[in-house]
């Protein structure tokens, strides 16, 4: 099992998730999150006062999936979703998972996705 997380512009989540969906994996949390990378922030004026925003607005979406297959629909459908091809577009990490329990019915692992 592998977790997916990406960062990516607030104003893509719909479509990354359409395509998520669309590519068959459906359950994914996601968090209204904020940081920088190598934009370094930007200056915005704002009633005549110029201002440094440090920490830009982002989403961060976290999915588990089961199997290779599924990890590499999900890396492809979030890529060509997210891509504006403007810096800022964001990152994907993935990780190993080692054990995942659904809480209700006590269920583990591939069983509880």
């Amino acid at each position: 099992m592998k977790k997916i997380e990406a960062i990516i512009k607030p104003f893509k989540l719909e479509d990354v998730k359409d395509a998520l969906v669309e590519a068959g994996i459906e359950g994914m949390t996601i968090s209204e999150v904020k940081g920088y990378g190598r934009q370094q922030g930007h200056s915005e004026l704002y009633r005549g006062a110029e201002y440094i925003v440090e920490f830009i607005p982002k989403v961060k979406i976290e999915l588990v999936v089961s199997s290779e297959e599924y990890e590499k629909l999900a890396i492809d459908a979030i890529t060509k979703a997210a891509h504006t091809g403007k810096i800022g577009d964001g990152k994907i990490f993935v990780s190993s998972i080692d054990k995942t329990v659904r809480i209700r019915t006590g269920e583990e692992d591939e069983e509880a996705l």
